[in-house]
């Protein structure tokens, strides 16, 4: 379609509300974006989270349902002693030959510049599953993508790591075939673009169009530098020419706007011939600053010039798009569960918005039969380590939000901790919880982890004053964040009390937790805030917590 047809048909849609953006809100990154037949699906990076791979549908455009996580058990992703920020980086979703393929990278460490990643390879009949087993395609670099061409053939992308000190350790963009019957790479692999001036060239993805091959990649890095590159070329390997009027999405020098790190993005087409982008973004508190809520996920509006290259007005991220030419809009936003949920555990399995670290939920630690309508959550190891943690959390999704539980502990002693989080990673965090004193008493305690340093919260503990249970909140205002604390059971409650002071919650941010020595990242954020349920058993004498009820609010 000529950008003049499009436009027209854009100016003719029905639509009540367009796209608001982000349309995924909260830690939603590296969005993969595709269509099958009237549907829309959106796979996101989960990291050190389970279940890898976070999907998403939507039938418009506009409002997004979270269907959850795709690699829900080890068979499929094993994310024992992952680091922060390790794990599944920038997942790609496609469909062809009648399956889902769902392409992951497994990225192990930062250090010496060295990722170790690992990519992997599942299909399955649905955007969900069940999943083949996977295989491993190859190791050579993160951000990996198929492109299914028009003749039958696939293609694996990705770019590639150069270790070497000195070299470039974004070296380009590699393509080679991909095998389908035998289930692995076959032919010679073939370096097609090393980028543009802007360098660190990596989150490929091939579209076919009107007989060229457009190369979509990121680069500037993922945070203020982030950008869109289209490069194109009338035959899949190349020599893939970047468009000449520079990037096609950016936040860059303009800080002003609400949607910064504009970045990271994959096309669809809908079934009227308009095409979208879908991308990466982040909302700093203050300009160029602190994200508490992560990298989210965005969709622009695209049109093609006359000759043939894809246009976003102005090539910066707008807060608000048009909603797509034949498709029904309600005229009322719908309820997301991700927005506003009260779970009371009446479900056998945890419900879509719930995540959990390092592990998957398994019998031996959660359970949701154990005790009818609770969450029974026994107790894992320290916070600082990256084996066995007990937690379960969801995504902040919003600048304001609420999160409460009501919760039933008996510690034996102070080796046995659970209540409620607000978290990033295992340096960054802040944890109300009860324990036992010395002498057995239970007490209501608040702790706080600065970079890794772990410390008490002055003022805030409190006897626990009975059996019965407690009930424990949080608040985050912007930057602000505060807990509070209620016994509904006891004679003795007298309403809710504030835990200490109001504290930063900045804290819980990618920009926080990044650290570079020496040129090198010693630690990284990529992720953003979580609020869950964390129960510790540092003994392991068996201590574990029931979670009557839980709910989270947006209240921006």
């Amino acid at each position: 379609m000529t950008s003049a047809e499009v436009s027209t048909l854009s100016g003719a849609t029905t639509a009540s509300r367009g796209i608001r953006n982000p349309v995924l809100t909260g830690f939603h990154p590296d969005p993969s974006i595709l269509r099958v037949g009237s549907d829309y699906y959106i796979a996101t990076s989960t990291f050190e989270w389970y279940p890898g791979v976070r999907i998403h549908h939507s039938v418009n455009l506009v409002d997004w349902t979270p269907l959850g996580g795709a690699l829900n058990e080890k068979r499929l992703l094993d994310l024992t002693g992952t680091g922060d920020s390790n794990g599944v980086w920038a997942p790609n979703l496609t469909y062809a030959h009648g399956e889902f393929h769902l392409l992951y990278s497994d990225v192990a460490t930062f250090a010496g510049g060295y990722w170790d990643p690992q990519n992997f390879l599942v299909t399955g009949p649905t955007p969900t599953g069940p999943w083949s087993d996977p295989v491993v395609l190859h190791g050579r670099g993160f951000d990996a993508s198929l492109f299914h061409d028009d003749d039958g053939a696939t293609w694996m992308l990705s770019m590639v790591a150069d270790w070497r000190p000195g070299r470039n350790r974004f070296g380009g963009i590699s393509i080679q075939q991909y095998d389908p019957e035998a289930r692995r790479l076959a032919g010679p692999e073939h370096m097609i673009f090393t980028g543009t001036a802007a360098a660190v060239t990596e989150a490929p993805n091939l579209y076919r169009k009107d007989g060229w091959y457009y190369l979509v990649t990121a680069e500037g890095g993922t945070s203020w530098e982030h950008q869109v590159t289209v490069a194109r070329s009338s035959h899949v390997l190349g020599p893939y020419l970047a468009d000449p009027a520079g990037p096609l999405l950016t936040s860059v020098g303009h800080p002003e706007l609400t949607l910064q790190k504009a970045g990271h993005g994959s096309l669809v087409e809908t079934p009227s011939g308009q095409w979208y982008l879908a991308h990466l973004v982040g909302r700093p508190y203050t300009p160029l600053g602190r994200c508490v809520l992560g990298r989210e996920s965005a969709i622009q509006e695209v049109t093609w010039t006359e000759d043939g290259w894809p246009r976003i007005a102005d090539g910066r991220p707008a807060d608000t798009v048009p909603a797509p030419v034949g498709v029904e809009v309600p005229a009322e936003a719908p309820v997301s569960s991700e927005q506003q949920e009260d779970d009371d555990f009446d479900s056998p399995v945890l419900g879509v918005n719930w995540s959990t670290l390092r592990r998957p939920a398994t019998p031996d630690w959660v359970s949701l039969t154990e005790r009818p309508s609770h969450l029974r959550i026994h107790g894992g190891r320290s916070p600082m380590g990256r084996h066995q943690p007990s937690l379960v959390a969801r995504r902040v999704v919003a600048t304001g939000s609420e999160f409460e539980a009501d919760m039933e502990f008996t510690p034996r002693n102070y080796r046995q901790l659970a209540g409620i989080t607000a978290y990033y990673n295992t340096r960054n965090w802040y944890f109300l919880h009860v324990t036992a004193d010395d002498d057995g008493t239970p007490v209501l305690d608040l702790l706080a982890c600065d970079s890794g340093r772990v410390s008490i919260v002055p003022g805030v503990r409190t006897p626990v004053p009975g059996p019965g249970p407690v009930r424990l909140g949080l608040r985050l205002a912007g930057p602000s964040l505060s807990f509070s604390y209620e016994f509904p059971g006891s004679t003795d409650s007298s309403g809710v009390h504030d835990a200490g002071p109001t504290l930063d919650a900045t804290t819980l941010s990618d920009e926080y937790a990044a650290s570079v020595v020496n040129g090198e990242p010693s630690a990284w954020g990529f992720t953003g805030a979580f609020v869950g349920l964390w129960v510790q058993d540092l003994g392991r004498e068996g201590a574990y917590a029931d979670f009557d009820r839980a709910s989270y609010r947006a209240v921006e």
